[in-house]
């Protein structure tokens, strides 16, 4: 059985090992060095031209410190640190930087900011984040965000990682083609906003105005397609309505910087209604900075500043170019272009120096809120992390609980999982995703501590007999099927391990399609037809996969989506597999039906359905069509059953009387000239157990708005897990804010509270209550 303090790894060293084996995660992934190379810093006390000038006095205040040092620089000087690889300024101590680091589910090497093969060889890879939000457990996602930032700190101390990741990814997974969808949280914005906020959380730590690492939610905005159909990302426009933008796209960000307190935003390749992300000051300066009060910097995706001139045409000249970026509210560019042109961009008066320093004020500010003008790293608060802070063994037992929490269960006939070791003595694991190691971490990665592969994590339950079946995920032949349905009929269950790889979804690789590949679904139906036993099938996707053959074949009894579950993934799908865990994921997104895609190109960004031209809306907030899968399933080995115990029937939305004007109506008032900050409904939900396992819940409660207004279908206003054990209850308490839950957007993207009856559902459970403007505040249940 499964002892959960010991892992058997597939190496991802270039040590040589023949065999899995158990391992020491320190040991394995790390190279001992005596002699630490410290993480890029300013004010080093053994600088005697440096360390009395008053930037490097860490008794002042920072914004005097940043005016000091900028009003020290050259103009030239300056420009060098308008880019992401940051130019040295020796004369006074600060050394080459660069900004450019990922840490998207794991300290990445995908930036150049960081290293891996010096010190250290690896870093903890979590699921991908597409997995992990299927856990709908805001807290683990908290959680992950400080491993990483832990590992990220220790790679700093040693020289190999700076101290700025630009993560996470918030965009909005709109369209099942998307090959970056594996990267963001879903389609949802609540559980988006409510990832983004956590993670960052977790990322950039509880100092204060201090920073741990320095985190940033991007691609701002209304950026979700790469390259389909001929259209790629530096050249799409996204037509997006205000609507749109106020409830869908912009949610996730505002969450970011209002409730996460994000250090930085990343503004995107694409234009929004013609105008480049970042080159719209109102997108930047007005929304980002001024309405959201970002404390950070705001930088380009890679190049975008170049793409918006030399891909776009959006300027007549680069000079043209810089200066619309920076005078909109970029302060750091991913790329050279700023660097090479904004010298001539103020020779031409097109900018000022002024300019500049508005810029440099945001990012210097950012690395002194880190630390790096506060000298030796070793002396400073994260000092002490290093070596062994990386791949520590309970950074790899977080890595397994999540993928663990992550596993979806789709369907489950008889039932028939969990399998039984005694039952299932031999198992037949089929399948090109079978013994995959660096598939299962998704893209945006870096270099694994170890890895355990599904065929590994079956076999230390059974005995196994492994065939591939296909060589890889497109499976272009069947001349591996004969030996795949070979080993089924010789084993009392067989597993089938399919789906995609990066092959298939990726950055700027956008799916055609959303079946599986080649001829994965004749090699799942023959082996399933050929099996002597149970077949489960289990899917590795980032995106949604059509099935529907699957869910409705009744030799297949399992089914199974583990996403990208990481460097742990086969012992976590193992113990779904064989009752270890039960599962207790859901879908974070719509699985849609293959014809679904005639109807909606990709380049449509809208979100509401409009049946007078045949378009079906998009996620499960506005589409009402048939689907494979909806968002939030997933089985369980148990059952579960929610009363609400508490919840009122009437709330009265007191008004601001000053500011309510002719604005407020009978049906709507404006969420500005609402009394919000205390304006929230309580809801005790009891959640029972009335099965024989104990298991994790996730609730998910819904809001329906009254008939008649602007809002959606249905919209998720809240979710929480719970731990169930069997024949057992628990009380959740559930806040549900009524300005930010229960209000809806209108065309012109103002934000109303809709008055009349509204509906909230949990599972089969609805209730109704009613919203009434008031001059006091009143609550009666």
């Amino acid at each position: 059985m499964c002892v959960l303090d010991q892992y058997y790894l597939r190496p991802a060293t270039r040590q040589q090992v023949s065999e899995p084996f158990p391992v020491s995660f320190s040991a394995i992934t790390i190279q001992q060095d005596a002699t630490a190379q410290r993480g890029p810093f300013a004010c080093d006390p053994q600088n005697r031209f440096t360390n009395n000038l008053p930037f490097c006095r860490v008794s002042l205040p920072i914004p005097d410190r940043v005016r000091d040092l900028i009003g020290r620089l050259t103009l030239h000087e300056k420009i060098g640190l308008l880019v992401n690889n940051a130019a040295p300024v020796p004369r006074l101590g600060i050394p080459r930087y660069e900004w450019w680091s990922e840490a998207l589910h794991g300290v990445s090497n995908v930036g150049p900011g960081t290293r891996f093969g010096g010190h250290f060889l690896g870093a903890t890879m979590f699921p991908q984040v597409i997995t992990t939000a299927s856990s709908f457990n805001a807290s683990l996602w908290e959680q992950i965000g400080r491993v990483v930032s832990d590992e990220a700190r220790a790679m700093y101390n040693w020289g190999d990682a700076g101290l700025t990741f630009w993560s996470p990814n918030v965009n909005i997974f709109r369209d099942p083609r998307w090959g970056r969808g594996q990267e963001t949280p879903g389609e949802d914005p609540v559980v988006a906003g409510k990832y983004a906020a956590s993670y960052v959380r977790g990322l950039q730590g509880y100092d204060g105005d201090q920073l741990k690492v320095a985190a940033c939610c991007k691609h701002y905005t209304a950026y979700d397609l790469d390259n389909w159909n001929g259209v790629d990302r530096f050249h799409f426009n996204a037509k997006v309505s205000k609507q749109d933008l106020e409830d869908t796209f912009d949610v996730p960000f505002r969450a970011c910087v209002l409730e996460g307190k994000v250090a930085s935003v990343m503004c995107s390749y694409n234009q929004v209604n013609g105008i480049p992300t970042c080159a719209d000051p109102n997108l930047l300066r007005n929304t980002i900075r001024g309405d959201w009060k970002l404390n950070g910097y705001i930088v380009s995706d890679c190049d975008s500043v170049g793409v918006f001139y030399d891909n776009q045409h959006y300027t007549a000249t680069p000079e043209e170019a810089a200066a619309d970026a920076i005078k909109a509210g970029l302060d750091l560019d991913c790329g050279p272009f700023l660097a090479v042109h904004t010298e001539g961009a103020i020779q031409r008066r097109l900018l000022s120096e002024v300019d500049v320093n508005n810029a440099l004020v945001n990012t210097l500010t950012v690395q002194m809120r880190l630390g790096m003008f506060d000298g030796e790293p070793s002396r400073q608060r994260y000092g002490h992390l290093g070596i062994s802070d990386v791949c520590a063994a309970a950074n790899n037992q977080l890595a397994l609980e999540a993928a663990r929490q992550g596993i979806v269960l789709l369907k489950n006939l008889g039932p028939s999982l969990p399998l039984s070791t005694v039952r299932h003595r031999t198992v037949a694991v089929i399948g090109p995703n079978s013994d995959v190691t660096v598939t299962m971490i998704g893209n945006y990665a870096g270099v694994a501590c170890g890895y355990t592969t599904p065929v590994q994590g079956i076999a230390r339950y059974v005995r196994t007999i492994h065939e591939a079946g296909c060589r890889d995920v497109a499976c272009t032949d069947n001349r591996l099927f004969g030996a795949a349905e070979n080993a089924a009929r010789q084993a009392d269950a067989t597993i089938l391990v399919m789906g995609l790889d990066q092959s298939i979804e990726a950055e700027f690789r956008d799916r055609v399609g959303l079946l599986l590949p080649g001829h994965q679904q004749e090699l799942i139906s023959r082996v399933a037809m050929a099996s002597r036993g149970p077949t489960i099938l289990v899917l590795m996707s980032g995106g949604p996969i059509d099935i529907s053959f699957a869910k409705n074949h009744p030799r297949i009894a399992g089914i199974i989506w583990a996403g990208y579950p990481g460097q742990n993934g086969g012992t976590a799908i193992a113990d779904v597999l064989f009752g270890q865990t039960n599962p207790g994921g859901k879908l974070p997104m719509t699985w849609y039906p293959q014809s679904y895609l005639a109807k909606v190109p990709m380049t449509i960004m809208g979100m509401r359905a409009d049946p007078a031209r045949g378009y079906p809306g998009r996620t499960y907030r506005f589409y009402k069509g048939p689907v494979v899968y909806p968002f939030g399933h997933g089985m369980s080995y148990t059952t579960f059953t929610h009363t609400i115990a508490h919840a009122p029937t009437i709330v009265a939305v007191q008004l601001d009387g000053r500011r309510a004007g002719n604005s407020t109506s009978t049906s709507a008032v404006r969420v500005t000239h609402a009394k919000c900050d205390t304006l929230s409904i309580g809801v005790h939900v009891d959640v029972k157990n009335t099965g024989t396992k104990d298991g994790s819940h996730t609730l998910l409660v819904f809001s329906h708005p009254p008939a008649g207004h602007w809002g959606e279908h249905k919209q998720l206003v809240a979710f929480e897990k719970v731990h169930v054990p069997a024949r057992s209850q628990q009380r959740v308490e559930i806040g549900i804010h009524v300005c930010k839950s229960l209000s809806v957007v209108d065309k012109n993207g103002i934000r109303r509270i809709p008055m009349g009856e509204h509906s909230l559902h949990v599972g089969d459970v609805r209730h109704s209550f009613s919203l009434h403007a008031a001059p006091l505040a009143e609550i009666k249940t």
